[in-house]
């Protein structure tokens, strides 16, 4: 493959719900640009795509697959990503590193809830979007009516720029409005036969390509002006206008294919490459330090890594984009994230586990190399006189937990190894030991997501594991002022313990003040306070520590050690074990004897005099609280909500979306841990959900009667 200019390439990615055909429209590509001689298949196991033993095993894609072929003059460099929102991450990474995307439809169905989410994340990005729908020589496809579907769900500007001279399974025809010509194909991958519009259709066509012309003239103010003028546009003055409103996110063509017939695949790929933005086009990235990285290929060298993959006998496949500048094979750099020095002795483009051995990329291009020392997915790497750092990718948050361990307790360490292996190729998994919950947790996007991953311990390396439901990080509080003290006393020959601690605990809230007195039952305590600290916790909330001992009751030196008997009992709440949060506690009096006093008496004094005012003022177990956002269709919205009201949720409101819904609600944890299974049975999986932490709220006092009631069990049954 020769070297292309930063002008010349192309960065597509190609994404889609499941089962849109996005593999085996990759396979179809394939053949045509001379990468492979047979198009492999799903079923056969042997497509470039899926090489991996889990999407062999399950057949469908885990991973995205990074490709590149010669089209004419220029290069396309394109993502075949997974379709299943679980493994939504190799989406997400995919249209970051590209200047575009192909949104590819099941022409089967009208409308998928894979599509919309797709189609959220491209607008979110800010991605032109080419629509193309797929399976048109399917009998149950009507394209006209995919298209008024497309436009109803995602709004105007989208124009058909090809449709089927028959749909069903005599589909090997497109009608092209843009040239007025019909292409016919061969499954071969031979070009296409080019002739005139049948008189039939020549009607339909003209009305379409007309359409085109407006939505051309309307994107370009002087093309504009022409069109008022004159009534018509040159060839070349309409693909401008048409470029211009693909970049500008104002026109979205839609194009029509078979990816198993190879009917339309040329004309997409052509089509694409002759519309698209190049790196050149389209806004910068910026750095770590906010400063715009402009992809020229003359200057300093910047290499940004978004891919690991994992390949027998050849260890880790590091993917790369050159973000500035001109790479080169033997050249050194500097990992800009983890110091560590590092050469590229090799250069490939890739197709897959297909290497292609180059001298050189330009700016904006993809690459690979093996065999790198120390460098990570999402590090930096700079040639002399680059200081760059990126960190501009955003996973999407977690929807589904396990807690995770080894069914051999001993091999936890090599359980953890995998996991950080994994996590080079999948960055939406998260890995959490966790010291509250005294669990390892496994975060993904899902219980598919975190199933496949299971496989692939087991099976690749060999490891059993257990998945059980994780625990419920609770945090407890108070919601009234209350008294206590505690005497720690201990005699056992020689010099004793001994140490008292009389403390006062109110709720915290930010900004009240310390009150000048409290009072309970006859008695009145009057605050004189000699030193205030604010404690803010690691797990939310704060602890106010104030000193208000007079007299010198309680000697100076020993209030840090009151202070950690307190703090001990915050990490380990009175009620449940869970963390405590927002507690004023003010130290007011107490005794201390001059030989038996120490730190250990004044610690196990104040942790116990705290307990007992806790247990007295009220207290309360809170739940953290997620914002869930639901995106199901229509038809299923009344089913969905009442199983969120089920689950304690309170809804926020709702929006549409075309034909789907957007549900919102405030949904307490404990009652999502089988939400996502949940919502795929309640709406035959085409029902969608994104999770984010909201709040720590109350829990009612039935449920926190219950878990109190088991903890205290437990607390049984471990004495």
């Amino acid at each position: 493959m020769k070297n292309y200019k930063s002008g010349d390439v192309r960065n597509v990615a190609i994404v889609g719900g499941s089962g849109s055909g996005k593999t085996t429209l990759t396979e179809s590509i394939l053949l045509n640009a001379g990468v492979v001689r047979r198009r492999g298949t799903v079923n056969a196991k042997n497509t470039v795509s899926d090489t991996a033993a889990v999407e062999q095993e399950y057949g469908y894609s885990v991973y995205s697959t990074v490709c590149s072929v010669e089209c004419g003059d220029r290069k396309l460099n394109f993502f075949d990503c997974p379709g299943s929102d679980d493994f939504s991450g190799a989406s997400v990474t995919a249209l970051n590193m590209c200047d575009s995307a192909v949104l590819l439809m099941n022409g089967q169905y009208n409308m998928e809830v894979g599509s919309i989410n797709n189609h959220r994340l491209i607008r979110k990005l800010g991605k032109p979007v080419f629509f193309a729908v797929n399976y048109v020589d399917n009998e149950k496809c009507e394209y006209d009516n995919i298209v008024e579907a497309i436009r109803s769900q995602f709004g105007g500007g989208v124009y058909p720029v090809q449709f089927p001279e028959t749909s069903g399974p005599g589909f090997k025809s497109v009608i092209d409005v843009l040239s007025m010509k019909r292409y016919t194909y061969t499954a071969d991958g031979a070009a296409p036969q080019i002739d005139d519009v049948p008189a039939a259709l020549a009607d339909k066509a003209q009305t379409l390509h007309d359409a085109l012309v407006e939505a051309a003239a309307e994107n370009d103010e002087a093309l504009m002006d022409k069109f008022f003028d004159q009534g018509e546009l040159s060839d070349e003055e309409i693909l401008t206008g048409l470029r211009k409103g693909i970049a500008s996110d104002s026109f979205f063509p839609v194009l029509c294919l078979s990816a198993a017939q190879n009917v339309g695949v040329s004309g997409l790929v052509d089509f694409v490459c002759n519309m698209a933005p190049s790196p050149l086009d389209v806004a910068p990235v910026s750095n770590t330090k906010d400063e715009e990285v402009k992809p020229t290929s003359d200057g300093a060298t910047s290499l940004f890594f978004f891919k690991t993959s994992m390949e027998p006998h050849i260890g880790a496949v590091s993917y790369f984009k050159v973000m500035c500048g001109t790479v080169h094979s033997g050249e050194d750099y500097t990992n800009a994230d983890r110091g560590s020095k590092e050469r590229i002795a090799q250069l490939f483009t890739s197709n897959g586990t297909i290497r292609t051995e180059v001298s050189e990329l330009c700016a904006g291009d993809f690459g690979c190399t093996v065999k790198l020392k120390d460098v990570k997915t999402g590090n930096t790497l700079n040639a002399k006189g680059a200081d760059n750092s990126f960190n501009f990718i955003k996973f999407p948050n977690y929807k589904y937990s396990r807690a995770i361990k080894p069914v051999n307790e001993a091999d936890m360490e090599k359980m953890m190894s995998i996991i950080a292996r994994m996590r080079e190729e999948d960055p939406t998994l998260v890995i959490e030991q966790s010291k509250e919950l005294r669990q390892v947790i496994l975060r993904g996007q899902g219980e598919f997501h975190l199933r496949t991953f299971k496989w692939c311990i087991e099976n690749n390396d060999k490891l059993q594991i257990n998945f059980d439901e994780p625990k419920i990080p609770y945090r407890e509080t108070i919601t009234k002022p209350a008294r206590a003290d505690y005497r720690h006393k201990k005699q056992s020959g020689g010099a004793g313990q001994f140490g008292e601690v009389h403390l006062i605990v109110e709720p915290y809230e930010e900004g009240k003040p310390l009150p000048e007195l409290f009072k309970f039952g006859n008695q009145e305590f009057k605050m004189s306070v000699k030193g205030t600290d604010e404690y803010p916790l690691e797990w939310g909330g704060k602890l106010i520590f104030v000193n208000s001992i007079v007299g010198g009751s309680i000697d100076a030196r020993f209030m840090p050690a009151i202070l950690k008997g307190i703090m001990q009992r915050m990490e380990q709440g009175p009620l449940t074990g869970s963390y405590a949060r927002d507690v004023r506690v003010i130290v007011y009096d107490g005794k201390m004897h001059p030989v038996d006093s120490n730190e250990i008496s004044f610690l196990l004094a104040g942790r116990n005099a705290f307990s007992a005012a806790f247990k007295e003022a009220g207290p309360k177990i809170l739940e953290p609280i997620y914002d869930v956002e639901v995106l199901v269709p229509s038809d299923y919205m009344g089913d969905v909500m009442s199983d969120l009201q089920g689950r304690r949720g309170m809804i926020m409101g709702m929006e549409s979306e075309g034909n789907y819904q957007v549900l919102k609600a405030k949904v307490p944890l404990k009652e999502m841990s089988t939400y996502s299974t949940s919502l795929s049975s309640i709406t035959g999986g085409s029902g969608s959900f994104v999770m984010s932490f909201a709040n720590y709220e109350l829990v009612p006092t039935d449920v926190q009667n219950e878990l109190i009631k088991e903890f205290e069990a437990k607390q049984n049954e471990e004495d």
